[in-house]
């Protein structure tokens, strides 16, 4: 009998701590948030300069990574192939960008960097500017910006 009382409570005690343990990491469903500053929504970003990009991040729990990604919008995301018509510099090439950072063991982060460079041979038009956030426990959060690139000089933003 006594043995039968000792198994019950070892088994009893396992799996009491086993559902404390997966309840813990069940318990963060809230993504972080992305306060996105900078570039701002329609902003002529200058190809062969650089992207002023500044943003806040925060997470209940912890920040883990960002990731910033830039693709052209030429098609409106139908991914087609894409023909270029009379005229287009043959020269020029659909500008993408693709790059993650790490901000592990944070709650809050205050980005602004200049890290991302247009190349003179990118395509101007209209691109996506997107940004990723994931939490430790895996919930993500994103924010898009619509952004042209061209030639010309885009309007000054204080910074």
């Amino acid at each position: 009998m006594r043995i039968f009382k000792y198994l019950f409570t070892v088994s009893f005690a396992i799996s009491a701590l086993s559902l404390s343990t997966s309840c813990d990491t069940e318990s963060d469903t809230t993504p972080p948030v992305i306060n996105l500053i900078e570039p701002e929504n329609d902003e002529l970003l200058h190809i062969g300069g650089e992207v002023h990009f500044e943003m806040e991040l925060s997470d209940d729990e912890g920040l883990k990574s960002y990731k910033v990604e830039i693709h052209n919008n030429f098609n409106s995301h139908t991914h087609e192939l894409t023909v270029r018509s009379a005229g287009e510099d043959e020269n020029t090439t659909p500008f993408a960008f693709n790059k993650s950072w790490d901000v592990s063991g944070k709650k809050n982060a205050s980005i602004h960097h200049l890290e991302i460079v247009i190349p003179e041979n990118a395509t101007p038009g209209h691109y996506h500017f997107m940004v990723y956030c994931t939490d430790e426990a895996g919930n993500e959060s994103h924010a898009v910006r619509e952004v042209e690139l061209s030639h010309e000089e885009g309007e000054e933003h204080e910074h």
